[in-house]
């Protein structure tokens, strides 16, 4: 059984794709951090995982060699399969979105931290925004989901830390945990305990502000507009359960209309919600488990 993460591909293949993986490298991917570089990692990383969760860090060398070497290939521990599982911002920073297709990294997340250093996420089978997007995120921020993109053969994350200069950590620590070359540790995750990962600007999108909200058991409901288009955006956080599936809902009603609700079993959040209200009152709310909030027609400007 091939070992995770090294990718295969068909033999008359191969020769075009090792100039292609030569170029690449070439253009991409710098050399090892020196003893220089090393003081810049100022940054605390968690685990990109959700909170109390456990994987394996594999630092792995071999033949053929990991590329780019040092990188972090995160698996299954136990009988936890990592395929699907959320993948979180190991630190805050803003993230860049990109797909390389069947190839490389497939669908890959960047994000570049306050002290210029680096994260990337690669082999996605799902992320936050498109390609060519960006986010500002804080640590712990959901930002996509494990898969096995473009030039993998396995489930697994893809997982790298660089300098401010752009060259690798050949030895990343995670939770506190160092993991050098040749080394595969079990690591627990830390990120995501602290509360919900999202914001409801996040969740309803640019140009939309909060501008009401109500208090519900084991959650909060918003009601946010967008002044540049007259849109009404609502979106229901949850703070318990997080990262369970579990019930929530939101609703939004411009008055003299009918009502929109998205309503289901969500790990974080129900919504967005998105009505075109300019000028017109609105009824909204949500609802988390039993505990459940509707405004009266409101907010009519």
């Amino acid at each position: 059984m091939p070992t995770i993460g090294r990718p295969t591909w068909p033999k008359a293949l191969r020769p075009a794709i090792t100039v292609l993986l030569v170029t690449v490298a070439a253009a991409l991917i710098p050399q090892a951090a020196s003893a220089q570089d090393a003081g810049v990692l100022a940054v605390s990383h968690k685990s990109p995982f959700n909170c109390g969760k456990t994987f394996y860090a594999n630092n792995w060398t071999g033949t053929p060699a990991h590329n780019p070497s040092g990188s972090i290939d995160w698996q299954d521990y136990g009988g936890d399969d990592i395929d699907g599982e959320t993948v979180r911002a190991t630190a805050a920073g803003t993230a860049y979105f990109y797909d390389a297709g069947s190839t490389s990294y497939g669908k890959w997340i960047e994000i570049r931290h306050s002290d210029g250093t680096r994260t990337r996420y690669a082999h996605l089978a799902s992320m936050v925004r498109s390609a060519g997007g960006s986010l500002s995120v804080s640590q712990g921020t959901v930002i996509g989901t494990v898969g096995s993109t473009g030039g993998s053969n396995a489930p697994h994350l893809h997982y790298e830390q660089r300098t401010s200069t752009g060259a690798m950590d050949t030895s990343p620590t995670v939770e506190g945990v160092t993991v050098s070359l040749g080394q595969k540790k079990a690591i627990t995750s830390t990120n995501g305990c602290g509360g919900n990962p999202y914001t409801p600007e996040e969740v309803c999108g640019s140009g939309y502000a909060v501008i009401d909200s109500a208090a519900l058991t084991g959650g909060r409901t918003y009601l946010l507009y967008n002044s540049g288009n007259g849109y009404n955006c609502v979106v229901t956080l949850k703070s318990t359960n997080l990262g369970s599936a579990s019930a929530v809902s939101a609703f939004l009603e411009p008055q003299g209309e009918t009502r929109t609700t998205d309503s289901g079993s969500y790990d974080y959040y129900a919504g967005p919600v998105r009505r075109d209200a300019a000028g017109q009152c609105v009824k909204w709310g949500g609802s988390v488990g039993s505990s459940t909030y509707t405004s009266g027609f409101e907010h009519c400007g």
